[in-house]
Formats: structure tokens, sequence, C-alpha cells
């Protein structure tokens, strides 16, 4: 009960939100729970949150597991969008969700770089907003939630450049709405200077 009131209480009060939210979770503590995303991206919904992307870092390049059935279970309350070795899946409706799995911001530049030779692009036109434009991922969080306490991984590093940065010490097996909630109002709070 207490929890509840303390999550209503914290919720009440957010008045600014994040636009885009990027939630990064290792492969390991995907495998423990892989339920838990589609319980995020509800909570996400909720809010009324525009677009979240849950990145989960491997080691390896994945090897379609367990977890793929639980991540397509997020298509029955929202419009995902499912990114794993060169697969691209797209289901559902409503707020857009995207999962990455095992794609690194290195390996996005890189093929933003080999597209760009491909297209004989002339080096001297080459400024930022051509880069974007190649890119995989088009917007850039406005928060990047880390849960486990574990150092980031270089997914979206050219995005999420001036994002603001939420480590939770919390495991994703463990994270709670009120985990959520409270690095909603945390970001809240910050004042972003975009690299100023």
């Amino acid at each position: 009960m207490l929890h509840w009131l303390y999550e209503w209480h914290i919720a009440r009060n957010l008045k600014i939100l994040p636009e885009h939210i990027c939630f990064m979770i290792a492969e390991r503590d995907m495998e423990a729970v892989p339920e838990k995303i589609r319980e995020v991206a509800v909570w996400c919904r909720e809010l009324g949150m525009s677009g979240i992307i849950f990145h989960i870092s491997t080691p390896e390049p994945p090897v379609p597991g367990k977890c793929l059935e639980k991540i397509r279970a997020i298509g029955d309350v929202v419009r995902l969008t499912l990114l794993y070795d060169d697969t691209r899946e797209v289901m559902g409706s409503g707020i857009d969700i995207t999962v990455a799995i095992g794609l690194s911001g290195r390996e996005e530049i890189t093929r933003c770089i080999r597209a760009m030779a491909r297209d004989n692009v002339d080096p001297e036109t080459i400024d930022e907003h051509l880069i974007e434009a190649y890119l995989t991922f088009h917007y850039e969080p406005d928060l990047v939630i880390k849960t486990g306490g574990d150092h980031l991984t270089d997914f979206l590093i050219w995005q999420s450049v001036y994002s603001e940065i939420f480590f939770s010490d919390v495991n994703w097996k463990y994270f709670r709405k009120v985990d959520f909630l409270r690095a909603l109002r945390d970001y809240q709070f910050r004042k972003r200077r975009f690299g100023k």
C-alpha cells in the first residue's frame, strides 16, 4: 500500500517528462526476467511518453532465443520495432518502442560511413545533418537509464551525446515503477546544457 502511495505522490509531481528515453540492459539481466520489458513498456505508455528504445547489450552477435517471444509481446500494447542481426520486425500500434539487441554505436557509425561511400558522397559535403540522415536511429534520447550500476555501452554514441544519464543501482530484475519514477523526477530537476 505504501509503495502505491509513494508512486502516486512522485507521479503527480512530475511536470517535465523526457520525450525520448533509452533503457540500457545487459543480456544476462534480460535473460533473467524477459517479461520485465513489457511491464516497463506499459509504464511508459501510461505516462504518455512518445518514444522509447531498449538496448540489450550482447558480447557477441545475438542468437534469437527465449527472450524474443517476451519482447514480441510488447506489440500487444504498443507499436514495436524489433531489431537484431539483420532482422527488423514491426508489430502493434500505439506509442513507438524500439528494442535493439546487440547493436553497437560503433557498428552503426561504421554502417553509416560505408553507406555514404556506396552512395559516392563527396567528402566536402559531409556535415552533422548528413551523418544523422544515414544513422539507423533518428532521434536523440533526452534520458538514458542504465540499471544495475554497470558501465554504459557504446549504443547511440552519436545521438546521446547531450542526453541526461541516470544510473540506477537497482538491477533490471528488481527495477520497479517507483525506481522509474525516481529517474523521471531526477530528470525533471536537471538543467540541460546541450554541451554548452
